[in-house]
């Protein structure tokens, strides 16, 4: 019985050892913890290079509040549009311009972008001294044709040698344009019944009932010189024509400063100076001085000078002003000073043209266009569509001043330009005969000397 048992006994634990070493039936596996895939150590890069830091040095004269704010705002923008990019403004007046730019171009390390006033002794000079970069090529790239005229682009243009003055090589864009007239003080003219005038006789007579009312006519200073010649060719441009200040200013077909029409203008200039028609001792009084006295109400109750003012008189006055173009009388073409302001140029040797280039494009856009016309001033290429001056009514009469010559075909020139010494000529000139040293005849004479010898040597 025993050893049935012990038998059973082993069947069974052998029974139990197969069962312990059989495969087990097949049955859902757990899920198999999930084990980190090997990775790489992640590879340390570095932040983006800042972009490189290049700075453009410009030269402008925008140095009046209005016109500086605009070229503030103007650079501000370009150097946000452009990253790493500083504008490095240096700003000057006008005559310190003229003095300082044409040693700065010749420098390495002179200006990349600089305006450069147009005409013969400045720009004509720095192209024959190879200082200034050609931009036909960039006015292609960047359709500048669009944005001015050919007639408009032949006051900034030159032949390669610097000597056939209005046309040739693109050497400038300008961001403003200009016209010379007259500002008036409208309060002091509704408060006295003065009208404006549509005749130049009729200009005179209101000149002489200024006078007779105990006020200054003519807001004048001439310490500057140069805004004398502005006096003396606005009335000049209404006593020739077209075609010969063309002739005169580029100088071709021979044509001379010593004619009727030019001392018949200076005749005025002295008949003025002696009925007291100008701000009185007016050759001590500097441009800017004068127009300050002009903006309070004091100084002359009309100043003849460029549009440019107009941002000037709006704001911080209780005086309100207004703009026309000096008349002609019955016979004679209305032609008046006009153009477009200074252009920007670029220096020949800069390695930055492309960058400068982009500066050009920026400060002729419509956005510079937005800008000025904000300012009150008139710009020289096409404003945004759409845009209106509200509230600005004295910026409206220098638009449409301009559009009138404009259309008219009437924007006579800038004389000065006319040789590459005319300008410090005539300042000397009109500053003998303001004084009444010269007669107008002498004053003629002694100017076409100097252009004569131009015509002779050219």
């Amino acid at each position: 019985m025993k050893r049935i048992t012990f038998v059973l006994s082993v069947v069974m634990a052998l029974a139990l050892l197969l069962s312990a070493c059989a495969k087990p039936a097949p049955t859902e596996a757990p899920p198999a913890p999930e084990v980190p895939a090997a990775t790489e150590a992640p590879v340390v890069t570095e932040a983006p290079a800042a972009p490189e830091e290049v700075t453009l040095v410009v030269w402008d004269q925008f140095y009046r509040d209005v016109e500086s704010e605009v070229m503030e705002t103007l650079n501000a923008e370009f150097e946000a549009a452009h990253p790493g990019v500083k504008i490095e403004r240096v700003v000057k007046t006008l005559d310190d311009l003229k003095v300082t730019l044409k040693l700065a171009l010749a420098q390495e390390d002179g200006p990349d972008v600089a305006q450069v006033n147009q005409g013969r002794s400045d720009m004509g000079a720095m192209v024959q001294a190879d200082l200034l970069l050609p931009l036909n090529d960039y006015a292609a790239a960047y359709k500048w044709d669009e944005r001015f005229s050919s007639s408009v682009a032949s006051r900034n243009s030159f032949t390669p040698d610097g000597v056939t003055f209005g046309q040739g090589n693109l050497y400038g864009v300008s961001p403003t344009a200009e016209v010379v007239g007259v500002f008036y003080n409208k309060t002091i003219m509704d408060a006295n019944g003065w009208t404006l005038p549509t005749t130049f006789d009729e200009f005179q007579t209101l000149l002489a009932g200024i006078k007779d009312a105990g006020m200054t006519p003519i807001s004048f200073g001439s310490l500057d010189g140069w805004n004398a010649i502005h006096e003396f060719s606005a009335v000049q441009h209404l006593l020739v024509s077209l075609d010969y200040i063309n002739d005169f200013v580029y100088g071709v077909n021979n044509v001379t400063f010593d004619t009727p029409e030019n001392q018949e203008a200076a005749r005025v200039m002295q008949d003025w100076v002696d009925k007291g028609y100008f701000s009185p001792d007016f050759a001590g009084i500097g441009y800017d001085d004068s127009n300050k006295l002009f903006k309070a109400g004091v100084g002359g109750v009309l100043t003849i000078t460029g549009s440019w003012l107009a941002g000037e008189l709006v704001g911080d006055t209780d005086q309100e002003f207004g703009f026309f173009l000096l008349p002609a009388n019955p016979g004679h073409t209305r032609l008046a000073i006009g153009g477009v302001g200074i252009p920007f140029s670029i220096r020949k040797t800069t390695t930055k043209a492309d960058l400068a280039a982009e500066y050009l494009d920026w400060m002729t856009s419509p956005r510079a266009a937005e800008l000025w016309a904000n300012a009150g001033m008139l710009p020289a290429m096409p404003l945004p569509e759409g845009y209106v001056a509200e509230g600005n009514p004295l910026f409206n009469d220098t638009l449409i001043a301009w559009d009138t010559i404009n259309s008219e075909n009437a924007v006579g020139h800038y004389i000065d330009w006319a040789t590459p010494t005319f300008y410090d000529t005539i300042v000397a000139e009109l500053q003998k005969l303001f004084g009444k040293i010269i007669t107008p005849a002498e004053f003629t004479k002694a100017v076409e000397v100097d252009y004569a010898a131009f015509l002779a040597g050219n």
